[in-house]
């Protein structure tokens, strides 16, 4: 049943019928973040940090205040949590500059194919890029790129983790996961293993399960940018008959729970015209970026900037980028085992 509906909505011969797909823009089921549990979290986590609260509103760069986050849950698929779009734009221009620029350089893994692309390319796909000169092969390096892979990387001809396969896990990226999961209450959650994923309109991400890591309890943390997805998500078995779901740019989805092991893909991209301000005002680093120290300030400022924007722009136009963050390690490992979990 859910490879049928991934087939369905797949389909590029037929426009497959779009109605049944859940839009959260239109959807009265909104769980607000402001209870008390939420509040209690973002307290704790204040008093762990210096990120400021003001009039008891946290705020973090790159962050819409708490009180103004919608979040969703559906009621058939336990431990599902979408946050709409909690970013400020220069909040998402910086991951998405991020994704593009600086986390598909070595020693970050990245998909492309040794015999078909040189060692620059693969050691600086987005530098390459743009140094390209011929419009044809620029073409086929920008939809050649489908993920990179940082912390732990995923072996996908063993389907586990390996000791030995690491790189650096970014502190920025690790901060802003650290933020979300304690103001969710995942307070002992360790981002230790990413996949950044490029998807170009007419791409896809078939049906699957993450359970390669040997930690299944901790939640999965998807950020997504750019171009909307079709997000399908289903149950245990491929028997089950999955709920079909947009997915926007700037939106956070939390599998947690009993939906942490459950099958999903990603059928179809949605071209949506996404609107980016040209220009974004400077902003006052005294004032207004509260938790400055988790980003990289410098990206943060620049990205307002539109002559440094607009390259970043122009790849959004046809793409969907997505950046996946998963713990590896089970509560109290520092290392894996010997014996790793396989698929």
């Amino acid at each position: 049943m859910f490879q049928r509906s991934f087939k369905y909505y797949k389909a590029k011969c037929t426009t497959p019928d779009l109605n049944n797909v859940i839009d959260f823009d239109c959807c009265s089921n909104e769980v607000t973040v402001t209870e008390q549990r939420i509040l209690q979290n973002s307290m704790r986590f204040e008093q762990h940090s210096n990120i400021s609260n003001k009039n008891n509103i946290l705020m973090v760069a790159g962050l819409k205040p708490l009180n103004d986050w919608r979040s969703y849950t559906l009621d058939n698929h336990p431990g599902l949590l979408l946050i709409r779009n909690p970013f400020t734009e220069r909040g998402q221009r910086y991951w998405i500059a991020r994704c593009l620029r600086d986390y598909p350089r070595t020693p970050n893994k990245v998909n492309l194919n040794e015999r078909l692309f040189p060692d620059s390319a693969r050691s600086d796909w987005w530098k390459e890029l743009h140094q390209c000169a011929n419009i044809i092969e620029m073409q086929r390096l920008k939809f050649a790129m489908r993920w990179t892979t940082f912390g732990y990387h995923h072996n996908w001809d063993t389907k586990i983790y390996d000791e030995s396969m690491r790189s650096p896990f970014p502190t920025d990226l690790k901060s802003m996961c650290i933020f979300f999961s304690s103001i969710l209450g995942f307070n002992n959650f360790k981002p230790e293993a990413a996949i950044v994923n490029y998807y170009p309109i007419g791409t896809s991400l078939s049906g699957h399960t993450d359970h390669s890591e040997p930690n299944h309890s901790a939640p999965l943390f998807s950020f997504s940018f750019g171009q909307t997805a079709i997000f399908l998500i289903g149950g245990k078995t491929n028997d089950e008959i999955p709920t079909a779901l947009y997915i926007h740019s700037g939106d956070v989805l939390i599998m947690s729970d009993k939906s942490r092991l459950c099958h999903h893909a990603v059928p179809r991209i949605i071209k949506t015209k996404v609107s980016w301000t040209s220009e974004l005002p400077i902003e006052n680093i005294e004032t207004e970026i509260i938790g400055k120290n988790l980003l990289d300030n410098i990206l943060y400022q620049k990205v307002g900037e539109w002559n440094f924007w607009k390259p970043f722009s122009r790849y959004l136009d046809d793409s969907r980028i997505n950046i996946n963050v998963r713990q590896v390690l089970k509560p109290g490992d520092s290392t894996l085992s010997q014996n790793n979990t396989t698929l």
